[in-house]
């Protein structure tokens, strides 16, 4: 770290995406410091769910990381559905058992292979690379102002620090949006509600088969007209997820993104739906707290000069295409890549200091991370919503056809999976050399 002591790269938020960069800046020998307003790392959720490409970018982060990942990681407990992400189901009573589709309602791809893990398990595994000394947890950022070739953070508790270049890991309604957004799109700051909420719970896997027999080892989706419910594996088996969706045709009134209600108003969101008794019995289960999905639908730019966003600040999306938290990953895969080469070509001294040649760097390698990765981000924003009408049997080609649904949900997922992150990642570094080569006659 010796050789740029001025040069230490903010990250703001230590969830997925922040841990992601953390071990990706670590693994590059780019100094950098966490900041996290929470007393602890801990994990807000429950399951959650990797894809190949999500795995992709795990091994090209840190070969360790996949590695651990795949250790703690949970399949479809059946053999034979290894390669299946989900199976449709309906939500009414019955299942939709004996309809044509029965048995052949699977979706997924030969090189997909289902894993999914406890929030928890992951986060422990991503906080395993990072040093005591990096983390500085009960720090509430309350201004950040870019002047003089730096950015200053002003916390909460009243400490300022300085830093080179910042990146905003703070979730969806993370405060670094509006200071990159606010003076130049400032009807794109807020995130939107998505008109639907969700019920989450987990059950040890022993009640889950009580209640649904065979149908629980492996990852299912229930569908209906205005509700879906999935259900899933995790912690090596032994524990099922759950989430419940409904549809809201309300806006969302409630200052935060979560609030409780009683039992029977939870219960009564599924009764129009004719829900079949077993799902009720794994509702029975889940706490009746509402958690309002909102996303990002456009984001014009992930970056102002020295400030950069990553994750759910930049691109929140619903959860129902499985592909947040590999985009998370695929941003920490970028950007740690664009900013090691930054760190690793620049002159001896350029980034010690505040200077206009330092800026010009760092604004190259953000605006590189931010062609690359926009793109195809607000595309999963964009798609996973369209999934979620898919899921609601509101597609305007499938409708309530179950056979149509899993035709299009087999064709729906093979550009997130099979994308070329090794590509990208040549691509990002390629470009912020063009970029350089354009800003000040080719020396970095």
């Amino acid at each position: 770290m010796a050789k740029e002591p001025g040069f230490n790269v903010a990250i703001v938020g230590a969830g997925i995406g922040g841990l992601g960069l953390a071990i990706g800046l670590n693994h590059l020998g780019v100094p950098f410091t966490i900041y996290e307003s929470a007393p602890a790392f801990s994990a807000v959720g429950a399951g959650v769910g990797l894809g190949p490409n999500a795995l992709r970018a795990m091994d090209l982060i840190d070969k360790r990381f996949r590695e651990m990942y795949m250790n703690v990681a949970t399949g479809n407990l059946r053999p034979e559905k290894k390669h299946v992400m989900m199976e449709a189901m309906r939500m009414e009573e019955g299942l939709g058992q004996g309809e044509d589709w029965w048995g052949h309602g699977e979706w997924g791809a030969e090189n997909f292979e289902r894993t999914g893990a406890h929030r928890k398990d992951l986060l422990d595994i991503m906080t395993s690379f990072i040093e005591n000394g990096r983390v500085r947890f009960n720090k509430r950022v309350d201004s950040m102002k870019q002047a003089g070739g730096n950015v200053t953070l002003t916390f909460e508790d009243g400490e300022v620090v300085d830093h080179a270049a910042v990146v905003g890991c703070d979730g969806v309604k993370g405060f670094s949006r509006r200071v990159v957004l606010a003076d130049r799109y400032p009807d794109c700051v807020d995130p939107q509600y998505t008109g639907k909420y969700v019920y989450r719970a987990i059950l040890p896997m022993d009640a889950a088969q009580q209640i649904l027999g065979g149908l629980a080892t492996d990852a299912k989706m229930f569908m209906s007209k205005g509700a879906n419910l999935s259900t899933y594996p995790i912690s090596s088996g032994t524990q099922i997820n759950v989430v419940a969706f409904k549809r809201d045709p309300h806006s969302w009134s409630h200052p935060d993104f979560t609030y409780p209600v009683s039992r029977a108003d939870m219960f009564a969101d599924f009764a129009p739906h004719n829900i079949d008794p077993r799902l009720i019995r794994l509702l029975e289960w889940a706490k009746p707290l509402r958690w309002g999905i909102f996303h990002h639908p456009n984001t014009p730019t992930y970056f102002d000069s020295h400030i950069c966003l990553l994750g759910d600040v930049a691109h929140a999306g619903g959860p129902h295409q499985g592909a947040g938290a590999g985009q998370c990953l695929e941003d920490a895969l970028i950007l740690s890549r664009v900013l090691g080469k930054l760190f690793h070509s620049a002159a001896p001294g350029i980034l010690s200091v505040p200077s206009a040649r330092r800026t010009q760097l760092i604004e190259a390698a953000f605006a590189a991370y931010d062609e690359v990765r926009r793109p195809r981000a607000q595309e999963q924003v964009k798609t996973t919503s369209e999934c979620g009408e898919v899921y609601n049997l509101r597609d305007p080609v499938a409708g309530e056809d179950i056979g149509a649904v899993v035709s299009n949900l087999n064709a729906r997922f093979k550009w997130i999976w099979e994308h070329d992150l090794e590509g990208d990642v040549r691509c990002v570094e390629g470009r912020f050399e063009e970029l350089v080569r354009e800003r000040e006659g080719g020396r970095l």
